[in-house]
């Protein structure tokens, strides 16, 4: 079967699908459309879950998706730790600053950059690893993992499942390696909260940037069309929020109150700091 019967003719269902995620007139009319782009399209947080465990082979499957990610030369530096006892997801919730929804989600996925398997590779091989010093595969790693964690994602949303990404986990990097048991050269890149979700919750597509704020074409533009694009979200975001009974601040000011300084950084100003103690060197 050749990719292209796969396609389907773009149709109401698929405009619509668009339009939800932009929340403007002039959103994209593609000719051509399929389900994946259905499912991708739909895609949304969830913090809210039913009190059910995954289906039996969820998350090995879920897995296989993840691993079948692109990785960097083949080098597979990343790992993940699958989480569902109830005391470990609490004392991991208060380490991300008392969300509830990674206390109360049946699975919570822990994803890593993971420098440590190839180092011990190398040392039972007798041969040298001393690139994994280098910012450069930190960095890999960290890439690796996200590329990963994506691909569970649309993965286990394609199974009926939800999830949220938890960056705060990388409020207290040294404390999370401890909770579970990381050696030197692994680090905690985000979480993942899963389940199914609670359909009671109402949780709603998140509406973004028009295309002209982030499609350039052949070289970088910060123009008026990027401007608009800004502004529009503003407000359509303000619409978001007032729908989903969140203070109506709008896109600016929610995203500007994030990278004003230090004190909202939630410690992980020093997260420099912490990789150096957990075995980074970052040369």
């Amino acid at each position: 079967m050749s990719a292209s019967s796969n396609l389907i003719e773009f149709d109401a269902a698929g405009a619509a699908a668009l339009f939800e995620r932009y929340r403007r007139e002039d959103a994209p009319r593609p000719l051509i459309w399929n389900a994946s782009l259905d499912l991708l399209l739909a895609h949304r947080s969830h913090r809210h879950y039913l009190p059910q465990n995954l289906p039996s082979g969820a998350l090995e499957t879920i897995i296989a998706a993840a691993q079948s990610a692109s990785t960097s030369s083949n080098l597979q530096v990343w790992s993940v730790v699958a989480v569902e006892d109830m005391q470990r997801k609490s004392r991991l919730a208060d380490l991300a600053g008392g969300q509830q929804h990674v206390r109360d989600c049946p699975l919570l996925l822990i994803w890593l950059c993971d420098l440590a398997r190839l180092e011990l590779i190398g040392k039972e091989k007798g041969r040298d690893a001393a690139a994994l010093s280098y910012l450069e595969l930190f960095m890999t790693g960290v890439v690796d993992a996200a590329l990963a964690a994506q691909n569970a994602a649309i993965a286990l949303e394609s199974l009926g499942l939800g999830c949220c990404y938890i960056g705060a986990m990388r409020n207290k990097p040294e404390e999370v390696a401890k909770e579970l048991n990381l050696p030197e050269k692994v680090f905690a890149v985000f979480g993942m909260t899963v389940g199914v979700p609670d359909p009671s919750a109402n949780a709603a597509v998140k509406p973004r940037l028009g295309q002209k704020a982030v499609l350039h074409r052949e070289h970088y533009r910060w123009d008026e069309a990027q401007r608009e694009a800004v502004e529009t979200l503003d407000v359509k975001f303000k619409d978001f929020q007032k729908e989903q009974a969140l203070p109506e601040q709008g896109w600016v000011r929610q995203v500007l109150s994030r990278v004003r300084g230090v004190d909202a950084m939630s410690g992980r100003d020093r997260l420099r700091e912490a990789l150096i103690a957990l075995g980074f060197e970052l040369r």
